[in-house]
């Protein structure tokens, strides 16, 4: 009976069992770098690997272990739970007893435990008991507890770029022409579309390499040889979306750049990061609330048709959905980045809602108060107070609509761009006219 070899990934066929075949992070791995230090030293301490995926976090956690002749055992935060963890401790502290040596835990996508669960690790790693290392693609800042944090080195590992890829590109040819017994080649565009797609991420290159090679073609006059083209590729990258994270680091760090790119003024920059993020999968919807924000806090006042054309962008987005709702998000990201800027509108609101937590609940003067019965109006509600309309330029100059007991506010300063020149005009010229009516009345009394 023939036996039956249990399926084996490419991307874990080829994962380096050396640094010499480790591919990318230079920035760690290179001469006297961080880590390589830390190979040549093998004085270990505890580390979280921070990066997108296929970057190589276990594959260092792995040759960190190997190295530095220690055990390396290895959970996931997605399938495994305190049980698991338990029987990993009791693994490292009976290793350490029958063979002196130590052990390396590994925790793949850390930031999946809770508190209490990366709490758990702590007794340990001061102990000796292992040497902790966890992976994550999320910052570690917002996603580990501080305790943690502060017994761990993190190392921030990079996307691979275009010719850390070609190598790798090219080590899984060569496995694939051991496997298949032929030559297999590769034409440079289909090599191209390839690294592209695979979006800096190595494990994204192989497993699309090894689905490829299911349309491989042979040539009739080159026996033994087999190629690549980029129409086999296209058989399974066509309609595929780029790498995008839609709840982590790098949606979030992709949702500044594109406010920053508004409030920046640079029209090509927003629609750059507008299109990216469209590009990877991003609920339009959700960006199209942001531009309604992007218009309040980065234009208000200075220029009123902003929000009109942010919210006329969500409903068109609404009505037509994608792609053809997209067109009308990118109009309203490059009219705002376009438009001129004024925050003033923000920054007032801001320092109106710290007025209101600070002050308390303050009662509204009975002048401005509604008197709709006769009680109400014995009472005094509403009585002195002025109706603006009837007053010179419909304005009640003199007038407070503050609480009694709280000094009056200048919380909206309008910037001198746009619109808001106008409204700065207006508010000198009614302010004049407040301090013209006290003077009035002081001198009357």
């Amino acid at each position: 009976m023939t036996e039956i070899k249990a399926y084996q990934p490419l991307s874990d066929r080829l994962r380096p069992q050396t640094l010499e075949e480790f591919v990318g992070q230079t920035h760690l791995l290179g001469e006297k770098r961080a880590l390589s230090k830390l190979f040549a030293s093998k004085r270990l301490h505890s580390m979280i690997f921070w990066g997108p995926p296929g970057t190589g976090k276990t594959t260092l956690a792995r040759l960190i272990a190997k190295q530095s002749d220690l055990q390396f055992l290895s959970l996931s935060a997605v399938l495994d739970g305190v049980k698991e963890v338990r029987a990993a401790v009791e693994q490292a502290k009976l290793h350490r007893q029958q063979f002196q040596q130590g052990s390396v835990l590994f925790v793949d996508e850390v930031h999946r435990f809770n508190k209490a669960q990366q709490d758990a690790f702590l007794p340990y790693v001061e102990d000796g008991t292992f040497i902790f290392i966890g992976a994550t693609t999320e910052n570690p800042s917002f996603e580990l507890n501080n305790a943690l944090l502060s017994r761990a080195r993190v190392y921030v590992l990079r996307d691979l770029d275009s010719e850390d890829l070609e190598k790798v590109l090219q080590r899984g040819l060569a496995l694939l022409s051991d496997d298949q017994q032929t030559t297999v080649t590769i034409e440079e565009d289909a090599k191209a579309a390839l690294i592209h797609y695979a979006d800096g991420d190595a494990r994204r290159l192989l497993n699309v390499l090894e689905q490829v090679v299911d349309f491989i073609e042979t040539p009739e006059n080159q026996p033994g040889q087999a190629v690549l083209t980029l129409e086999n590729c296209k058989e399974v990258i066509q309609g595929g979306l780029r790498r995008f994270d839609k709840g982590g680091e790098a949606f979030y760090d992709q949702i500044s750049a594109l406010h920053k790119s508004v409030r920046g003024s640079d029209a090509n920059a927003a629609l750059y990061w507008l299109t990216r993020m469209l590009d990877g999968g991003v609920d339009a919807r959700y960006l199209a609330r942001r531009l309604i924000r992007m218009a309040s806090e980065e234009i208000g006042n200075a220029d009123v048709k902003a929000l009109q054309v942010a919210v006329n962008a969500a409903e068109a987005y609404e009505r037509l959905g994608s792609p053809e709702g997209d067109l009308a998000l990118a109009q309203a990201a490059v009219y705002l980045a376009v438009a001129p800027k004024s925050n003033a509108v923000y920054m007032a609101y801001k320092a109106a809602l710290k007025d209101v937590k600070l002050q308390g609940t303050e009662d509204v003067p009975l002048h401005l108060r509604n008197a709709p019965t006769k009680l109400m109006t014995g009472l005094g509600y509403g009585e002195g107070y002025r109706y603006a309309h009837d007053e010179p330029e419909a304005y009640a100059a003199g007038e407070c609509y503050f609480p009694e007991d709280m000094p009056v506010r200048e919380y909206y300063q309008p910037v001198n761009r746009g619109l808001e020149i106008k409204i700065s005009e207006k508010i000198q010229r009614l302010k004049a006219m407040d301090a013209n009516a006290i003077y009035k009345r002081r001198a009357d009394d």
